[in-house]
C-alpha cells in the first residue's frame, strides 16, 4: 500500500536521524519522536534482540508503561500462543501486524490483550520485528488507549518500510569494540533460579555482578531484593516454554554490559526424578569467541564464502593451503580475501582476526557504569 508525501517525508527523517544515532537507545529514542508524527500512539516498547535467537535483549526503551507487566506480557508471548507471535512475524512476509486486524477485531481472542493490554486500559497493539539478512535484529510494539482507533493498513505499511533500515542501523552496533574500563576483575558464571511461576528464588554472588553491570533495562524488583531485567524473564519463559513443548529452539540470548563486554545469558528448565518440571536456571557468563563471531560477521554482510575464508584465515591458513582446502584457484582466493578487507575495513590478516574475533575479548578490569534509562 503506498505511503503518504506526508509519511514519506518523515520516513526520510527518521531514517536519516537513525543513521547518525550512536547506539541502540539513542536509535529507538530518535525514531519514536518521529514516528509518533505520522503513526500515533499512546504507550511503546522498542527492544534490541538477539539476531540468532530471535529473542529479546538490551538495551530497551519503554514509554508510558511501568515494568511490572513484563512478565504478563512475555507469558502470553511465550507460553500462550498468541496471535502476532514475534517468533512468527520473522519469518513472515510482511514483519508487522496489529492486533485487531489479526482477530478480526475480536482483540479478547488474545491473552496478551485480556491479561495486559485490557487491564491498563490499552486497545490494540501493532507489534513489528526489525529484520535483514534473514535475521531480527529489535522489535516494536506499539499500543493505542482505549477508545482510539485501530491500527490500519496505512500505520503497517510505514512501520513496514522501516523494519530493514532500523535493522541495518542496529546491525551496525555489533562490531564496536568494548570499552576498557580500570576495575575489578571479571566474575565467573552467574546463576539465578526461577520457580514455575516466573518468581526468582535464588541468585549467587556472580549473577548480581554481572547484573549490576549491564544497561538499565525494564526490571521486576524481587524479594532478593535484586531487580531481574526483563530479557532475562523472556529468556527463562522461553526455556520453560520449550520444555513445555510450546515453543522451540534455544533459550539464549547475547548481549553487552555497560562496558561494551559480551555477555552470554541461556537458560533451562530443571526436572525432578519423576519427570515434572522444576525451577528455570538461568546463568550469565562471559561470552565465548563462538557464541559472538556469528553477530559480528553479521553485521560485516559477509557471504557465505566469504564466511568460509574468514574462517581458514583465523586458523592461520596461507592462501595457497585456503586453496587446495577450498578447492578454489588462489586467485579466487585473494579476491575474496580482497572484498572481506574491503567491507570489514582492514587491510591485513592479523588485523581482519583481530577486529572480528579478538578485539571483543580484550579484558574489561573494571566495567564503567553507562546507563541508559527507559522512559515510563
Amino acid at each position: 500500500m503506498a505511503t503518504t508525501p506526508t509519511a514519506d517525508r518523515a520516513r526520510g527523517e527518521l531514517i536519516a536521524a537513525a543513521t547518525e544515532a550512536p547506539d541502540a537507545l539513542s536509535l529507538f529514542d530518535a525514531a519514536s519522536t518521529r514516528l509518533r508524527r505520522v503513526v500515533p500512539y499512546d504507550a511503546a516498547v522498542w527492544r534490541a534482540t538477539d539476531p540468532i535467537t530471535g529473542l529479546m535483549t538490551a538495551p530497551i526503551r519503554v514509554e508510558n508503561l511501568s515494568d511490572e507487566g513484563c512478565a504478563v506480557y512475555w507469558g502470553s508471548e511465550l507460553l500462550e500462543g498468541d496471535v502476532n507471535r514475534f517468533h512468527d512475524l520473522a519469518r513472515a512476509r510482511v514483519p508487522v501486524a496489529g492486533l485487531r486486524a489479526a482477530t478480526g477485531d475480536l482483540p479478547r481472542r488474545s491473552s496478551l490483550y485480556r491479561q495486559f493490554m485490557q487491564p491498563r486500559g490499552l486497545s490494540d497493539e501493532l507489534r513489528a520485528v526489525l529484520r535483514i539478512g534473514g535475521r531480527s535484529w529489535g522489535q516494536i510494539s506499539l499500543f493505542r488507549a482505549a477508545g482510539a482507533r485501530a491500527f490500519d493498513a496505512a500505520d503497517t505499511a510505514v512501520v513496514d518500510s522501516l523494519s530493514i533500515p532500523l535493522a541495518r542501523r542496529l546491525r551496525s552496533f555489533a562490531p564496536a569494540p568494548p570499552t576498557a574500563v580500570p576495575g575489578a576483575a571479571p566474575a565467573g558464571p552467574g546463576l539465578l533460579l526461577f520457580d514455575e511461576h516466573g518468581t526468582l528464588i535464588s541468585a549467587n554472588d556472580d549473577a548480581r555482578h554481572h547484573l549490576e553491570q549491564i544497561p538499565a533495562s525494564p526490571s521486576t524488583t524481587t524479594a532478593l531484593g535484586l531487580p531481574v531485567p526483563a530479557w532475562i524473564h523472556s529468556t527463562a519463559l522461553r526455556a520453560r516454554a520449550v520444555a513445555d513443548g510450546l515453543d522451540r529452539g534455544p533459550a539464549r540470548i547475547r548481549m553487552r554490559s555497560s562496558g561494551g563486554l559480551w555477555l552470554v545469558c541461556h537458560a533451562s528448565c530443571l526436572r525432578s526424578a519423576d519427570g515434572t518440571l522444576g525451577p528455570a536456571a538461568v546463568v550469565i557468563e562471559t561470552a565465548a569467541v563462538s557464541e559472538v563471531a556469528p553477530m559480528i560477521i553479521a553485521a560485516y554482510e559477509l557471504s557465505t564464502r566469504e564466511l568460509e575464508i574468514t574462517e581458514q584465515i583465523s586458523r592461520g591458513l596461507s592462501t595457497h593451503e585456503i586453496a587446495a582446502f577450498m578447492s578454489i584457484s588462489q586467485h579466487t582466493v585473494r579476491d575474496h580475501i580482497k572484498a572481506v578487507f574491503e567491507k570489514v575495513g582492514v587491510s591485513s590478516r592479523g588485523e581482519l582476526v583481530a577486529k572480528l574475533f579478538t578485539d571483543h575479548y580484550e579484558p574489561l578490569t573494571r566495567t564503567g557504569t553507562d546507563r541508559h534509562d527507559h522512559h515510563s
